[in-house]
Parts: structure tokens; sequence; C-alpha cells
């Protein structure tokens, strides 16, 4: 397993294509052998190549779609098989047609009839796996939170995750944590957690590893902790932005611009589920 970790923690840049657009960063990496990792300027999705075809996860946008697929055809002639959905957001999830008719396009159970007039094929309610050329892809519904019909895939045997914007490797979580129940969204880096991988592509950011994922947990611990005792004690919502520091996270990314914003959320969060009384 060790061999493995050192392995994928040597992400290779293919260099496969230029972006199209001059102000759009897009780049595709190699994290294992068959799996890689597609950035398009801020958010990423992850494709992997087996023998029997390709399977593809969120589009992200028509353009960044239409790209993917033609850098795709310059690694392998094997046409793209399965088409999964992390989730329905519209900043992960438009652009589905640019990868053409394919036959097995797979969400969650409360994802739209369509998305982006992409019409799943398959829906599950808490589990769903199926192999194609020697992989396996294992499928898990992270429960409400971050939206209703957030899943994980783990890849087998290559034991890579890609989850998103539920955690992400060494980097604040979004915002304020907008229109979520805080505590659920917890839930659902729990579930993150009680999967069994090694390497972890999440939406945005880096690739990881699982410790990353755990270490988000504990941010969202001892947020929420620190938070409470604040409103507890009667401070205010802007004197808790500038005394919950977070400091041993200053090194993450969004740290400088995200974490007054999730001390906000967090105590909007605790004020409205009752927490504080």
């Amino acid at each position: 397993m060790m061999k493995r970790l050192l392995m994928t923690l040597v992400v290779l840049t293919l260099g496969l294509g230029s972006s199209q657009a001059q102000d759009v960063k897009r780049e595709i990496t190699r994290v294992t052998g068959d799996v890689y990792r597609f950035q398009n300027q801020f958010h990423v999705n992850m494709f992997v190549v087996t023998g029997a075809g390709v399977v593809v996860t969120d589009p992200i946008n028509q353009a960044a779609a239409k790209w993917l697929k033609a850098e795709i055809g310059k690694i392998t002639e094997q046409p793209i098989t399965h088409l999964i959905y992390s989730h329905s957001h519209g900043d992960h999830a438009s652009g589905g047609t640019e990868y053409g008719e394919v036959p097995n396009v797979i969400t969650h159970r409360n994802a739209p009839e369509d998305i982006d007039l992409v019409e799943p094929t398959v829906r599950f309610d808490d589990q769903y796996s199926f192999s194609v050329g020697g992989k396996t892809f294992e499928l898990t519904y992270l429960g409400p939170g971050h939206g209703s019909d957030m899943i994980a895939t783990v890849v087998r045997p290559d034991d890579v995750a890609f989850v998103v914007d539920v955690v992400s490797a060494k980097r604040l979580f979004y915002r304020d944590f907008p229109g979520s129940n805080v505590d659920h969204w917890m839930d659902q880096v729990r579930k993150v957690n009680a999967l069994d991988f090694d390497v972890l592509i999440g939406g945005h950011g880096s690739a990881g590893v699982k410790r990353d994922a755990e270490q988000g947990l504990v941010y969202l611990e001892e947020l929420r902790a620190e938070v409470l005792q604040g409103l507890k004690a009667g401070k205010t919502v802007d004197q808790l932005k500038a005394s919950v520091k977070m400091e041993k996270y200053k090194n993450w990314a969004a740290y400088d611009t995200w974490r007054a914003l999730n001390v906000e959320g967090m105590a909007r969060h605790l004020n409205e589920s009752g927490a504080v009384n």
C-alpha cells in the first residue's frame, strides 16, 4: 500500500493540450496508471481509462467537457461509456451533452429529471457499484448537507476517491456554508472518512490522501466547538470573526478569504438550530 501511495503522490503532468481560451487554466494529470485528474480553472473532475471504455465524471461546463473529450481521444481510442455525476450543482454538472451519447449516466435518486439536458439512465439510493475493463467503481450517497444528491466515487483497485465540495485536501470549506445545515455537512465528511481509499481527488484544490479528509472533519469539529463556546459566552458574530483564528490551519488554501466566513456560517447555523440555547 505504501508503494502505491507514494506513486500516487508523484503526480505526472501529461501536457496533453493547451487551453483554447487564454484565461482558462486546463490541465490533465495522471494520478495512477489509469486514473486521471482534470483541472479546469478552479474546478476538478476525474476520468478513468479502462480496457472496455472510459468512465468520466462531472463535465463542469460545456467548454471544459468539449476540451476534455478531445484530449481523452488523444489518450485512448476507447469510447466514453459511463458518466457519473457527483451532484447536480451547475458549476460542476453543466455541459454534459458535450460528452456525446453516453450509454450509462449515473446519479443519485434525488438528482433532477435531467441535468442540463442530460437524462440519467441509472439512479440509486444508498450504494451502487459497477465494473468495466478491470476496474470497479463504488458509489456511495453521502446524505444531505452540501446538496441533497451528493455521492462519492471510489475506484478499485487504485483506491482513489473522487469527492466534490464536501471536503478538500488542505482547503477551508466554502465561504459561509451557504444554504446548508452544517451538522449534516459534517455527517457527509464522516461518511467520506468511513470509505476505504488512499488518494483523494477533490472537486477543488490539489489532490491529497485519506488523512486530508480526516483533517477536514477535525477542522469542522474544532470550528464548531470554538464558535459554540463563544456564542454561549455572549460574543457577537463580529467578535467571533475577529477572535476565532483557527491558526492551526493558516497554511490551508482559502484561509485568508474564507476563515471569517466559515465562522459566520457556523455561528448562523448554531443559532438557527438552537444549539446555543
